[in-house]
């Protein structure tokens, strides 16, 4: 199981990882309602490197990207799901808008996102700066936290 960091606890980790020369992954993302596409782009990304760090919006940060009636689940079970699962080292929280300003901390060796951010991969000018790499995932058609939603309550009415 992985381990929930703080900001500090996570960057103090970083450096003891580099000293010891693992590649590490960073991905970010809600995980409102974690389904199988979040699972399969997790994996992807632990199988680039040695770690696999997720960055999670709080509830906060949640609010100012998806609106007034999210997130559904509270940050603390979201990241509870996330380090239950294998390829998950670890979690951190952050509460801005993008996570540009953890990922600048923090500089992991790959950052990836799915295709549908492509257009605007925050830190992805930091990471390639310091000699990191910006990975690209498909998406896999047919899956979405909104999508899953309106069914929901397409199937109440």
């Amino acid at each position: 199981m992985g381990c929930l960091y703080t900001r500090a606890g996570l960057l103090a980790e970083r450096a003891r990882w580099k000293q010891q020369d693992k590649t590490v992954v960073f991905t970010n993302g809600c995980y409102d309602l974690l389904h199988v596409a979040h699972i399969r782009v997790l994996k992807k990304s632990r199988d680039l490197g040695d770690l696999l760090i997720v960055g999670l919006n709080t509830d906060a940060s949640v609010k100012l990207s998806k609106g007034p009636k999210r997130p559904l689940i509270p940050q603390s079970e979201r990241a509870e799901m996330l380090l239950a699962l294998a390829a998950v080292d670890g979690v951190v929280f952050f509460d801005e808008e993008t996570p540009r300003e953890l990922i600048a901390e923090l500089l992991p060796d790959i950052l990836v996102k799915s295709a549908d951010w492509s257009h605007f991969i925050a830190g992805r000018e930091e990471v390639e700066a310091a000699g990191g790499r910006v990975v690209i995932l498909p998406l896999e058609p047919g899956y979405s936290t909104t999508g899953i939603i309106d069914k929901i309550l397409t199937l109440r009415s």
